[in-house]
């Protein structure tokens, strides 16, 4: 019993370590050097201040968000697809203020003219509405290359329930990630 089970541990390891070690080299063939040839950076820009999104908050109140601009993204020497997250980053500091902020989050493609228009799925139907809010505090997003972007906010809702909180604001900032 002992020979068989060295003749089965000869055998089956040669063949398990043969396996592993023919898997080790494909690492490398996909690893760049963290240089991806042929893109081009994407650039990000704040919007300027007086057209980012504005609301008069009072506490213990309902109230409405005016539309506007958030970040402006410049992939057009990009051509590879891009994927944007969009984050609240104090969202901690704002529960204490807010029973609820519900923003919703408008995406728009520069068009040869110069104008916006609403960013359309690939059927040419329009996407399904966006939101961000204290509970999600992050969307996400896919974005085709050779194109500009604006990030906006179309609008929301919020109930302050204090405007003067011990510690922190009660704006919410944004932050947003293209990779």
């Amino acid at each position: 019993m002992r020979n068989k089970e060295k003749h089965i541990i000869r055998v089956i390891f040669p063949l398990f370590a043969l396996l592993l070690l023919s898997a080790w080299p494909l690492a490398y063939a996909y690893d760049v050097g963290g240089d991806s040839v042929g893109l081009e950076p994407v650039q990000v820009m704040t919007a300027e201040t007086r057209v980012q999104p504005t609301w008069t908050i009072y506490g213990k109140a309902i109230g409405s968000i005016e539309s506007g601009e958030l970040f402006h993204i410049d992939a057009v020497d990009n051509p590879a697809d891009i994927t944007v997250a969009l984050n609240i980053t104090n969202s901690d500091e704002l529960i204490h203020s807010y029973k609820y902020l519900i923003l919703r989050v408008g995406i728009y493609v520069e068009t040869y003219d110069g104008a916006w228009e609403e960013v359309s799925g690939a059927d040419g139907e329009a996407l399904p509405e966006t939101y961000i809010s204290l509970q999600n505090a992050q969307v996400r997003f896919a974005l085709p290359g050779l194109a500009r972007y604006k990030v906006a906010i179309d609008g929301g809702s919020f109930y302050c329930v204090n405007a003067n909180p011990p510690e922190g604001g009660i704006s919410p900032r944004f932050y947003l990630d293209v990779g």
